[in-house]
């Protein structure tokens, strides 16, 4: 299977396409696709990159993104763990704007609906009132089939253009529909980082992996995330280093020397500076909450 483009198996005059994912883990390849997404996390945990936005992923999220915007819903190592019964599930809906043909949208009536589609560039984390109620809106939608089906995809646009929050997650459009050598080797990379960024890593033996030399990778990378190497590296070790604080009880030296960071000073300064906080603050902030 390519990575990019991703191919969303559905006929194609499908304007909606009602997909569930019930495995132990998400599909974990940089991918994109010219079908807007929308998705619903209903239980497991992990990364969502998007551009230059790295952040998290939990139970009762719904992200909305735009077309050919590459993405990656990467769960968390423990759900590969052969001896792990964790389920990672979600409920996705795709819109095809183009099943029907322009002809569709041009009317007076959708007009507004399809301004809306075409300013959507990126990706987005939603929020609304009654989170739970939209998503019991959403799942209705596997039980509507033919007139039924696309009026009940539309109920769940209307709600998104009138009564939802959207707020914008990645900030640049550097990676917008990438072609399909730029996305292999992106994905290629992004793969890269996040299994071994646990570890001490140079530029060299990143530029390697996409095979170019140093100054090339650097142009190429920061062109496409909007960041130095560097800076992804920091925000992907403060995110499992913030997932780690939550989750688990190790200290906060322990925290520091998994995820990647060589000394704890280094740690601190980078989450803080990441995070606007310091760990030790952040665990305790969390464990306030949760009583």
């Amino acid at each position: 299977m390519k990575v990019i483009p991703f191919k969303i198996p559905k006929s194609s005059k499908e304007l909606i396409r009602y997909q569930v994912d019930c495995q132990p883990y998400f599909y974990d390849k940089l991918h994109q696709h010219p079908e807007i997404q929308l998705s619903c996390i209903l239980s497991g945990e992990g990364k969502l990159i998007v551009g230059d936005y790295i952040g998290r992923f939990e139970p009762g999220d719904i992200f909305l993104l735009g077309r050919n915007v590459p993405h990656v819903f990467r769960s968390d190592d423990v759900f590969y763990q052969p001896a792990s019964k964790k389920q990672s599930h979600s409920i996705i809906v795709f819109f095809d704007l183009h099943a029907f043909g322009n002809e569709f949208w041009t009317s007076e009536e959708l007009q507004e609906s399809k301004d809306f589609f075409e300013h959507l560039n990126g990706c987005y984390r939603v929020q609304v009132a009654d989170q739970d109620s939209f998503i019991w809106q959403i799942q209705q939608l596997q039980y509507k089939e033919k007139l039924d089906k696309v009026l009940g995809a539309l109920q769940l646009v209307d709600v998104l253009m009138r009564q939802a929050t959207l707020q914008r997650l990645n900030l640049g459009d550097q990676m917008h529909n990438l072609s399909e050598r730029e996305g292999k080797r992106m994905e290629q990379v992004v793969q890269f980082l996040v299994e071994e960024s646990h570890r001490q890593l140079s530029l060299e033996e990143v530029a390697s992996v996409a095979n170019m030399s140093r100054e090339a990778f650097c142009r190429f990378f920061k062109d496409r995330t909007r960041k130095t190497l560097v800076t992804f590296l920091n925000e992907l070790r403060v995110n499992n280093a913030c997932h780690a604080l939550l989750h688990t009880d190790q200290t906060i030296a322990g925290i520091a020397f998994s995820c990647g960071f060589a000394n704890l000073s280094h740690f601190n300064r980078v989450f803080a500076k990441t995070i606007g906080t310091t760990p030790r603050e952040f665990r305790r902030q969390a464990t306030i909450t949760k009583v």
